[in-house]
């Protein structure tokens, strides 16, 4: 399978982009490469993505697709970008924007953002400075402009901030510089052809072409695992795991979260994960009896419980590690997450502009305490013992789950009063 990653680089309408080989997706964002449907031998061409209204893709999580053995392209845009500063890595760059980019010849990120419609459409609303170089290039060959011309005009449309660098604002410039004949020159050539100078587009058709043709293959892969598996990078692909569950979709961290908290028995759950995590280390070093590493770690002299000592990394796309968890999950659970989920998000609708990390800690807290029954000197032991290793990580965590549990027990109270 071959997944494009296009936006305003191609319209939606282009030909190219109907063939059945290709899965179309939009401008690829933060967390988009966690998608399950990407697997090893699969090709990835990389053309768009944010990086204004959204979070960027990060470099580790092309290195990650990269180490599974994914292929992945990248031209015209982002993707140009993207692939000259990894092709050491492995990821193959396609075009002129992506030459330009290797040999030093452009270095900015402005070079080929544009301003994106907020709608499906996704068409663009500027013109990339790319494109205007191309354009100047093809001016001075026609003779319209000369090289110290040309330079100057350069330079004024680089000012432009990019968002701004509309076609009406090529030509504000192209007047103030004086450049009105290259200005009407400019105008001409694009209502004879609309991709007049376009070196985003051809570069990106030549990415799709190469990616159908095969003849774009990876060459040797230098990517090491820990190149991209850190902290952060399990973080992120943690976020992005989800789970349809009778028909809808849900957080796989949330429902961790939901029975961390609210399963009595999620403290044997913790128990039975570190047992597998011992046996089954992730750092691919000696299996082992739980009771024996602690043993090993503590020499036997301290007592403390294998939870306060080992605090092994969760991976949720692992299918056993979320078996293990989950074992105690009910169908009530699930929907019960539902409306948890449900409150959160008109929490963060009726307060715009703030997010889950505002809830106050006390708040958190003393959900915490009223589920777990327990006192404040005990939180920190019960907190490490369901996996969230100290009670100012739970609170944190717990922080999600506040609006729905303030509702739950409003509701409570409401149908206790009307008895």
């Amino acid at each position: 399978m071959i997944h494009v990653y296009i936006g305003p680089t191609l319209p939606a309408s282009e030909p190219l982009l109907d063939s059945p080989r290709l899965r179309v997706l939009p401008p690829a964002r933060h967390g988009d490469f966690f998608d399950t449907a990407i697997r090893p031998g699969d090709t990835v061409v990389l053309i768009d993505g944010v990086y204004h209204q959204a979070p960027a893709l990060r470099h580790k999580e092309i290195l990650a697709l990269l180490g599974r053995g994914v292929t992945v392209l990248g031209a015209a845009s982002i993707g140009a970008l993207r692939a000259a500063e990894l092709a050491p890595f492995g990821m193959v760059g396609v075009g002129a924007v992506f030459t330009a980019y290797v040999r030093g010849q452009i270095t900015g990120d402005d070079e080929v953002a544009v301003g994106q419609a907020p709608d499906r459409a996704r068409d663009a609303l500027t013109c990339p400075l790319v494109r205007l170089r191309r354009i100047l290039e093809l001016a001075e060959a026609a003779g319209v402009l000369d090289g110290e011309r040309a330079a100057r005009l350069l330079a004024g449309l680089r000012a432009v901030y990019y968002p701004q660098r509309t076609w009406a604002a090529v030509r504000a410039v192209c007047r103030r510089l004086g450049e009105t004949a290259f200005a009407d020159w400019l105008a001409q050539q694009r209502k004879s052809d609309p991709y007049f100078g376009d070196v985003k587009r051809a570069d990106a058709l030549a990415a799709v072409h190469a990616a159908l043709g095969g003849a774009a293959a990876a060459g040797p892969v230098a990517v090491q695992r820990e190149d991209w598996d850190t902290t952060y990078f399990r973080r992120w692909s943690n976020a992005a795991a989800r789970t349809r569950v009778g028909g809808q979709e849900l957080a796989t961290e949330d429902r961790l979260v939901y029975q961390q908290v609210f399963d009595p028995a999620f403290s044997e759950r913790w128990a039975a994960y570190l047992e597998y995590r011992s046996r089954h280390p992730a750092d691919g070093g000696p299996p082992m009896a739980l009771a024996e590493r602690l043993a090993r770690a503590t020499s036997g002299r301290n007592g403390l419980p294998a939870d306060r000592v080992f605090h092994p990394p969760v991976d949720l796309r692992d299918k056993q590690t979320v078996a293990l968890l989950l074992a105690g999950e009910s169908a009530e659970d699930r929907i019960s997450l539902v409306r948890y989920a449900t409150a959160l998000a008109r929490f963060r609708r009726s307060r715009p502009g703030l997010c889950v990390e505002s809830v106050r800690d006390d708040v958190a807290r003393s959900l915490l305490l009223r589920v777990w029954d327990c006192t404040e000197a005990e939180l920190h032991a019960q907190a490490s013992a369901r996996g969230l290793v100290s009670s100012a990580r739970a609170v944190v965590e717990a922080k999600r789950l506040v609006p729905g549990f303030l509702e739950e027990v409003e509701r409570t109270e409401v149908a206790r009063g009307g008895r």
